[in-house]
């Protein structure tokens, strides 16, 4: 009898759950140019899980992860803008050429730590930037959110263990094809060598480039330590932000209620983010040591070193980055109040 009842309870909730999916009004279209091990990937399953029941089924959400609609920002942007893709994820690099500004997230050493980086990416800095966006994409494309997608960029070399701005000197260090980081790079003395991300692991095992800057998930996911890279200094110069995209026309047709939702579910998908690198950097980390590698850990003086050599590219940024002035204080001025809010509650719990 108890068997029966429950085999009765069960498919009567299966056909619940085929009822809701089938009944959906709206399909979202949602792509990131990553993989199932990414976190842009664990913010989209997040978002997707939440957004499906909060709607009571109402609205669904579509993955494609990897290049199955789009392959490039510029690319995938477009469809945003012209409705064909509905949600997506880019980094600075990806949609700098639209909205240059948002590279403001790729100056280094301007945040402490995560606690104050997640402080000033839920607050307004991210709804300001979200106004500059619609304004300059003719009301198409929406930022909802700003998460992480791979922790910090850390320093990583071939050659030695990095304590200073000297120890880069002359090192042929790989950027990414843009300004920005090619300053950066200069300004500490090594030598920026633009490189596409396929083919760092062979040019790190060749020698074409020396080092790189990344957060640690990417670089044992990429397994440099077989290509030769073995010293990785923790001087946390840039916070990896990863911007949420809508088609701002698509979120504008919902109803009052169903943007609640979508709201929710990118706050949601952003928390996602913020912790999953925390996770899986544990061992990220300790499998780069078992590979080999040495993780240094900068002194204050030592960080102090690094900030006061790239000081110069601040106003360089002010000066040539298309809105840089405008969103570099807006971003300044977010990052003091949230370090303060951050140095209260801190000051606090330790009472």
């Amino acid at each position: 009898m108890l068997k029966s009842m429950l085999k009765t309870l069960l498919l009567a909730s299966a056909l619940t759950i085929t009822g809701v999916a089938q009944a959906a009004d709206i399909t979202l279209r949602a792509t990131a140019n990553s993989n199932e091990n990414d976190e842009d990937y664990d913010g989209l399953v997040v978002f997707k899980n939440y957004v499906e029941n909060a709607s009571n089924g109402a609205i669904a959400v579509e993955l494609f992860i990897g290049t199955q609609l789009c392959a490039t920002g510029e690319e995938c942007l477009q469809g945003v803008a012209d409705g064909s893709i509905d949600i997506y994820i880019s980094t600075s690099g990806g949609a700098a050429g639209l909205f240059p500004y948002i590279q403001v997230l790729d100056l280094p050493y301007l945040m402490s730590d995560d606690r104050v980086a997640e402080t000033v990416l839920t607050g307004d800095f991210t709804r300001k930037l979200r106004e500059k966006a619609l304004a300059d994409s003719d009301n198409k494309i929406r930022l909802m959110t700003i998460g992480n997608t791979g922790g910090w960029r850390n320093y990583a070399n071939t050659q030695k263990t990095v304590k200073s701005p000297d120890d880069l000197k002359g090192l042929k260090m790989r950027t990414v094809p843009a300004d920005l980081p090619q300053q950066v790079a200069t300004a500490v003395g090594a030598a920026p060598t633009p490189i596409p991300w396929p083919e760092l692991f062979t040019s790190l095992q060749t020698g074409v480039v020396e080092g790189t800057a990344n957060g640690i998930t990417d670089i044992m996911s990429m397994k440099f330590p077989d290509a030769g890279l073995k010293h990785l200094t923790l001087d946390g110069h840039s916070y990896m932000g990863a911007f949420w995209w809508m088609s701002n026309d698509r979120f504008q047709a919902l109803t009052p209620e169903q943007k609640q939702v979508v709201v929710d579910g990118f706050a949601a998908l952003q928390q996602a983010t913020f912790a999953s690198p925390k996770r899986k950097e544990i061992a990220a980390y300790q499998d780069f040591a078992k590979a080999g590698g040495e993780i240094y850990v900068p002194t204050a003086e030592e960080k102090e070193a690094f900030k006061t050599a790239v000081a110069p590219v601040f106003d360089w940024f002010k000066a040539n980055v298309t809105g840089g002035a405008e969103v570099f204080d807006l971003f300044t001025a977010a990052v003091a109040d949230a370090q303060k809010k951050v140095d209260a509650e801190r000051a606090a719990d330790l009472n």
